[in-house]
């Protein structure tokens, strides 16, 4: 990948990780401090769909498969650092969130990110002789 490639990646990493921050932010409470059967719903929904938007970027830069484990990587790299800094300070960035919903907020990070990487990966050994 060209350097210009790696940056808007990267760029459209940490956008994708702000909207959804803020999002969180906002309608956290209806998501994570709900019903189980709407939190379980969206728990199983926000990975695909992040998965989905994140092969329509790679599709859209036509990023061969064989490349697709590194381009995830940093699409990802930008959110996974800001939530660092957003889980350990959950009370500054999500004030509308109680304490005990931040593990539910990490549960739904750890899968999304898990099904994104791992299905790069999976494309990225598929695609290699």
């Amino acid at each position: 990948m060209k350097g210009k490639e790696v940056a808007l990646l990267l760029a459209l990493g940490l956008a994708i990780w702000v909207i959804g921050t803020i999002y969180y932010a906002v309608r956290g409470p209806a998501i994570l401090e709900t019903t189980r059967a709407r939190y379980w719903t969206v728990f199983a929904l926000s990975p695909i769909f992040s998965a989905l938007l994140c092969v329509l970027i790679l599709r859209w830069r036509q990023i061969a498969p064989a490349d697709w484990a590194t381009a995830m990587l940093l699409l990802a790299i930008p959110g996974m650092i800001g939530e660092a800094i957003v889980l350990s300070n959950l009370s500054t960035f999500m004030p509308k969130l109680r304490a005990e919903s931040g593990g539910r907020y990490g549960a739904f990070l750890f899968i999304t990110y898990g099904l994104v990487l791992g299905l790069a990966e999976a494309m990225t050994i598929r695609a290699k002789p």
